[in-house]
């Protein structure tokens, strides 16, 4: 009895997504019959993504 209670209680507190999504610890909450989709979508934006770099002014010294 008092388990169960406990056991509840770390699931609604712990063991939710959107408290952690309403804290900001996470971006989105994405249910499983979506992540397929968002992970291809996602892989399709990556796909042409070039790192900016930049040169550098100088070098560093050795001292």
């Amino acid at each position: 009895e008092l388990r169960d209670e406990k056991i509840k209680e770390y699931k609604e507190k712990f063991a939710n997504p959107y408290v952690a999504a309403e804290k900001g610890w996470i971006d989105a909450v994405i249910e499983p019959n979506e992540i397929r989709q968002f992970l291809i979508t996602s892989l399709k934006r990556l796909k042409n993504k070039k790192e900016i770099t930049f040169s550098k002014k100088h070098g560093n010294i050795p001292l």
